[in-house]
């Protein structure tokens, strides 16, 4: 199981690397974030990291079962 979750976590950060430079995210009410900033919370794994791999992952299986194409 760790090594899914270290899996998942490479996979969000690899996605978040691939936003521009000058790209930030807002984040409900946590606040605006630049692309750094998102990748750091990812690999520390605090709460702000959880919900940014949440996020990403809701997003991949959208892809996968292509709800975001209807």
């Amino acid at each position: 199981m760790e090594n899914e979750q270290e899996l998942i976590k490479e996979i969000v950060i690899a996605r978040l690397k691939s936003l521009p430079e000058d790209m930030g995210v807002s984040i409900g009410s946590e606040g605006n974030f630049k692309k750094e900033e998102l990748i750091s919370s990812v690999e520390e794994g605090g709460e702000m990291g959880q919900k940014i791999i949440e996020v990403e992952m809701n997003f991949l299986r959208g892809l996968k079962n292509g709800i975001l194409y209807e």
